[in-house]
């Protein structure tokens, strides 16, 4: 089976590599910018069979000079939430992406794509319908544009479209992602730095630490990815979440935890840690405000009816996991 993965040095590209491979599948042609040439760490020990630039991937795709592809991950997409440039963003999210759905189709070849959680901004409720999809930035308006092509063209469409909107994912592989790396990253880094992990104090009607998102440990996104890749009679929108929002209290109280055990030094709770200044709460960022989800939570009907039943960890299971490959890795 001969597969594309767009965005392959990526977090969810490189990972996505690495977990094709080890259910078997080699011929992977992996399609990125390396400008940012650091990125190619990602896809160390990976086996992919070619790499094209980004910049040609696409009209060589359309143009059938690939071969028989069976799907196409599409991970590739600028994934900063607080990039203001609204043409620049549609141009890569959203025309990109209908470009390659157009070409997938024509060619017979499978589409499963990267979404966002950011489409429902500040809805309250986080399932797959119009109602609820309420963005708050340019960035998740790009995404739920596509989902929303997807969504009239799937009646008629001949082969299988799965979007995925994922939550906050978190996990190895997204050091070169900066300030748009998961909390977790962030926090072993803070832990590193300076010995103490900062969070927003009171906003939003939250206290101290308590605003709540939906994060999704990488390994469990790759699984349901692979889950679709096995059933290509599965298509539409769904949410790739654990069900379960956790409030940032709970990943800096499992990171510094986490952190300990590395140092083989006993768990603290979470009063302890703030007790002994482990935890820092700062004020509420003005320019967040207005901007910013205090709550995500996957609805996980859609693809429980599907059928896939992969099984998501909590908090405190995936940031440990994940400190045990940082330290594999040297931090």
């Amino acid at each position: 089976m001969k597969v594309v993965v767009t965005g392959a040095a990526g977090m969810v590209g490189s990972n996505l590599v690495h977990g094709l491979n080890a259910a078997g599948i080699e011929d992977v042609i992996a399609v990125d910018d390396l400008t940012e040439g650091m990125k190619y760490r990602n896809l160390l020990g990976a086996s992919i069979s070619d790499y094209f630039d980004r910049s040609e991937f696409y009209e060589r795709f359309e143009r059938g000079q690939l071969g028989r592809i069976e799907a196409v991950f599409h991970e590739g997409a600028c994934s900063d939430t607080m990039e203001h440039d609204g043409r620049y963003m549609l141009d890569n999210n959203y025309r990109c992406s209908k470009r390659l759905l157009d070409a997938c189709q024509a060619q017979g070849t499978r589409l499963l794509y990267a979404s966002s959680a950011a489409t429902y901004g500040d809805s309250a409720v986080f399932r797959e319908s119009p109602e609820c999809e309420r963005p708050l930035n340019v960035y998740g308006y790009s995404k739920l544009l596509f989902d929303n092509v997807v969504r009239r063209m799937l009646p008629e469409a001949k082969h299988q479209v799965a979007g995925f909107r994922y939550f906050n994912v978190y996990g190895p592989r997204e050091q070169h992602k900066g300030r748009m790396a998961s909390v977790a990253f962030h926090h072993f880094g803070q832990i590193r730095e300076r010995g103490t992990v900062r969070l927003f104090g009171e906003y939003g009607g939250y206290g101290p630490g308590e605003q709540t998102r939906d994060f999704v440990y990488v390994d469990d996104v790759v699984a349901v990815n692979l889950w679709f890749l096995r059933h290509p009679e599965r298509s539409g929108v769904f949410n790739v979440g654990t069900g379960r929002s956790q409030p940032f209290n709970d990943v800096a109280h499992s990171t510094i935890n986490a952190t300990r055990a590395l140092r083989n030094e006993p768990a603290l709770t979470l009063e302890q840690q703030v007790a002994q200044g482990l935890i820092e709460y700062i004020p509420f960022p003005e320019a967040l405000v207005g901007k910013y989800q205090c709550h995500t939570e996957a609805d996980l009907t859609n693809l429980r009816e599907s059928g896939c039943d992969v099984a998501f960890v909590d908090v405190a299971t995936g940031v440990r996991r994940y400190a045990q490959w940082l330290a594999g890795r040297g931090g």
